[in-house]
C-alpha cells in the first residue's frame, strides 16, 4: 500500500481528512518532537486506526507532507506519485 494510500484510507475510516487530524493532533499539543506512541494511541482511543494507517499519520504529525523519494514514480504496491502527500481529501487530489 502507498503511503498515500494509506492516507486515503484513514480518511474513509474517520470521515475526516488527513490535514483535520493533524490539525487535532497539534490542538493535543503533539507535534515535531512527539514520539509515536502517544499520538499512536490517540488515535487507537479515538479513532480505532491501527499501527500502520496510525504510523502514516505520526509522519506527516511530526514531519508534515514530504516523504522520501525512494518509491516515488516507481510502480507496485508501494510506489507514490509525488514525493508531497495529499491531505485535503481524497476526492480532491490532482494526482487520481
Amino acid at each position: 500500500m502507498s503511503f498515500q494510500a494509506y492516507l486515503d484510507a484513514v480518511e474513509k475510516k474517520t470521515g475526516l481528512t488527513p490535514r483535520q487530524l493533524v490539525e487535532r493532533a497539534h490542538e493535543r499539543g503533539f507535534g515535531p518532537d512527539t514520539k509515536a506512541t502517544p499520538i499512536l494511541e490517540w488515535l487507537k482511543q479515538d479513532y480505532d486506526l491501527g499501527r500502520g494507517h496510525g504510523m502514516a499519520l505520526v509522519h506527516v504529525i511530526t514531519k508534515g507532507p514530504k516523504i522520501s523519494d525512494v518509491h516515488v514514480g516507481r510502480g507496485g504496491a508501494h510506489g507514490d506519485a509525488t514525493d508531497t502527500l495529499w491531505l485535503d481529501g481524497a476526492a480532491s487530489n490532482p494526482q487520481r
